[in-house]
């Protein structure tokens, strides 16, 4: 059984790390924060011109040649709505995690906006019956060692030990 998950998430990437002891103790610095899964949200990785037709919303000149009107094509409502389902997607891929696990905690890792949208997806990570413990923070592009020296300083998993046989 594994005490912790951690789940570091940006807007266009998540990533899933369990935190494992070592085979051999005396011979392996532990525990370790191993990745075990990713999900990517591939509207972010396009540019405007590959998910729209126009890279920006078009205007319209008025009757007579009067001022320029712009069109609201809504696409800040689209892109909030991708978020909130990359969100769910999320919640639900760690509370999969926690019970394949069997862990007893999660721990929230992503910048501010994303932590508030990770927030109100919640329910399956409650179902879990997992505690989730949370960072703003957004570590997504780090290695997994820096990741645990940093969470580790945060006092939100254990640090790693030297091997007992040393």
């Amino acid at each position: 059984m594994n005490r912790d998950c951690v789940v570091v998430a940006d807007g266009a990437r998540a990533r899933f790390f369990t935190l494992r002891e070592a085979d051999h103790p005396e011979l392996e610095s532990s525990p370790n924060l191993i990745e075990v899964n990713d999900l990517v949200q591939p509207e972010k990785e396009l540019h405007n011109g590959e998910l729209w037709a126009e890279s920006r919303p078009s205007r319209s000149r008025g009757r007579n040649g009067g001022p320029a009107h712009g069109f609201d094509d809504h696409r800040n409502e689209h892109t909030e709505e991708q978020d909130r389902r990359f969100a769910r997607s999320v919640t639900e891929e760690a509370a999969r995690l926690a019970l394949s696990e069997k862990t007893r905690n999660v721990i929230l890792v992503a910048q501010k906006r994303m932590l508030g949208l990770l927030r109100e997806c919640m329910d399956p990570l409650a179902k879990a019956g997992v505690e989730v413990r949370e960072l703003a923070k957004d570590l997504s592009k780090l290695q997994p060692l820096e990741l645990h020296e940093h969470l580790a300083r945060e006092q939100l998993i254990p640090r790693r030990r030297t091997p007992v046989g040393s």
